[in-house]
């Protein structure tokens, strides 16, 4: 594949950035706006979507969304505020997919705000699984899958119809298990969640 190829693929696939969780187990601190290297967590987030090549990038945001305006340098994004936040993250997803009609993405590379552990090299890969938009792509940890996950357009209707309260994609993924292509990532990425104070000692 040439290098050109490359650039239009890193083009047609859009980053889909969760970032809306009012961090309920960790006292109601938004999660997008926790510290990690000295800057937001949605601000890292978004700059590991674009070192692994995503140059389109949209952010879905929902607790305090002003305050993460307002504090994160998120220039260059597209932010979409979802009012139904606090009914899980499908409300979130339903949100950003429905951000990327019209713009001539043809897939989406999803990932959550709260896993700082996963760094670009896993999101290369992923990105790099991308043949169409048919393709359904995820990231595997020792075979188990993880986030990101990538998304082609053909499925973002079914998607859509199925993710529901924190559930997300999973039923839809559930559901469609044959079509997944799974790209190990154990060995460049840890997929652990930033969901209680414990958590908090991943943060740097």
């Amino acid at each position: 594949m040439s290098d050109n190829e490359h650039i239009e693929d890193a083009d047609r696939v859009a980053g889909l950035l969760l970032a809306a969780g009012g961090g309920r187990r960790l006292g109601g601190r938004p999660k997008a706006l926790l510290e990690h290297r000295g800057r937001p967590l949605v601000e890292y987030a978004v700059g590991v979507l674009r070192a692994a090549g995503c140059t389109r990038v949209h952010v879905v945001l929902g607790a305090r969304a002003a305050d993460v305006r307002e504090r994160a340098e998120l220039e260059g994004c597209v932010l979409v505020e979802n009012p139904e936040w606090e009914q899980g993250m499908g409300t979130s997803l339903r949100a950003g997919l429905d951000s990327l009609a019209g713009t001539g993405a043809r897939a989406a590379l999803v990932s959550l705000v709260d896993q700082p552990g996963i760094g670009p090299e896993a999101v290369r890969r992923v990105l790099a699984a991308y043949r169409d938009e048919t393709s359904l792509v995820s990231a595997a940890y020792d075979g188990v899958r993880g986030h990101p996950v990538l998304f082609g357009a053909a499925h973002w209707a079914g998607i859509a119809e199925s993710a529901t309260g924190d559930r997300g994609a999973r039923a839809y993924l559930k559901a469609h298990a044959q079509a997944i292509t799974l790209v190990e990532c154990g060995d460049v990425a840890q997929p652990y969640d930033i969901d209680t104070e414990a958590d908090l000692v991943h943060l740097e």
